[in-house]
């Protein structure tokens, strides 16, 4: 046994003397951490520059910094996708910039193989639109967007869309060739268009409220464990969720995170009145004692 933890140490001494000059592929989103397995050993660090969101080469500063070298190439993407398993989605609400909610094209293979049953959140989404089909891949926490689906039905989806702008009712859509995964992806669409809201209201249930709390602990759930915490419970207080969380030392807190875009209202401890200066994704490394100039 005391073989084994020499030989163990001795291991993590030698690639912590290499990482200088060690290169990394990682992806990155911004406000995020690089997250890569170096001799089967696992390193987060915080990228410089703090902003870059996408694909890059990495080389660490030191134990807690890695600066961007160059963005990634396409076959080095592809590369470093190929080996991740894949999962079809589809996209049904837009979050950021690169950053989309989808829902599973085949719900009981999506459960049986990575046990989700409602809408997942996709990074670094370089192309597609609402209810197209697309190609994801997962490192068993995140999942990374790959590629349009080029064997998607686009009749079916401009259909879906047009539906949408119309403010067809989920109950009054009738479309050929639409499964209960893309239905549910209607429904679940529009949630966020303009139009639908008295439609909501009507069709307040204990099933809508239990859907509605998934797809919120989903959004929170997803922010925390980009920035390294973790979600504990939340409550629903009008624009706003009040969130109880640990960070990876498993240190308790609880924040005031607005629901439109998850923004800091209140984040529990003194931030000398910048608390909307963070999301909750950004607030977990604050909390952590990293430093407010890595934001």
């Amino acid at each position: 046994m005391t073989y084994n933890i020499d030989k163990l140490l001795d291991k993590l001494a030698v690639v912590e003397a290499n990482l200088p000059s060690t290169r990394l592929l990682a992806p990155c989103v911004q406000g995020g951490r690089v997250r890569v397995k170096i001799a089967g050993l696992v390193y987060t660090f915080i990228p410089r520059p703090n902003n870059f969101t996408g694909w890059g080469i990495f080389q660490p500063i030191d134990e807690k910094h890695a600066r961007l070298v160059e963005p990634a190439s396409l076959p080095q993407i592809a590369e470093y996708l190929q080996r991740l398993p894949t999962l079809r989605l589809y996209l049904v609400e837009k979050l950021k910039a690169q950053t989309w909610f989808g829902f599973p094209v085949n719900t009981a293979d999506a459960m049986q193989r990575f046990k989700i049953h409602s809408v997942v959140p996709i990074h670094l989404v370089s192309e597609g639109d609402i209810f197209e089909t697309v190609i994801v891949r997962t490192d068993g926490k995140t999942w990374w967007f790959d590629s349009l689906d080029r064997r998607a039905d686009l009749i079916l989806v401009q259909k879906l869309k047009e539906a949408l702008i119309a403010v067809t009712m989920p109950d009054d859509l009738k479309i050929s060739k639409l499964t209960p995964e893309l239905r549910a992806a209607y429904q679940l669409a529009s949630q966020q268009a303009a139009g639908f809201e008295s439609y909501f209201q009507k069709q307040q249930s204990d099933t809508q409220v239990l859907c509605s709390n998934q797809y919120a602990e989903r959004r929170l759930r997803s922010a925390l464990t980009m920035g390294g915490g973790e979600l504990r419970a939340f409550q629903d207080r009008g624009d706003y969720w009040l969130v109880e969380w640990t960070t990876n030392t498993q240190e308790n807190h609880t924040s005031a995170i607005a629901k439109r875009d998850l923004t800091v209202i209140s984040a529990g401890i003194c931030l000398d009145e910048r608390d909307r200066d963070f999301d909750l994704q950004s607030l977990v490394g604050v909390i952590e004692g990293k430093g407010w100039d890595d934001y």
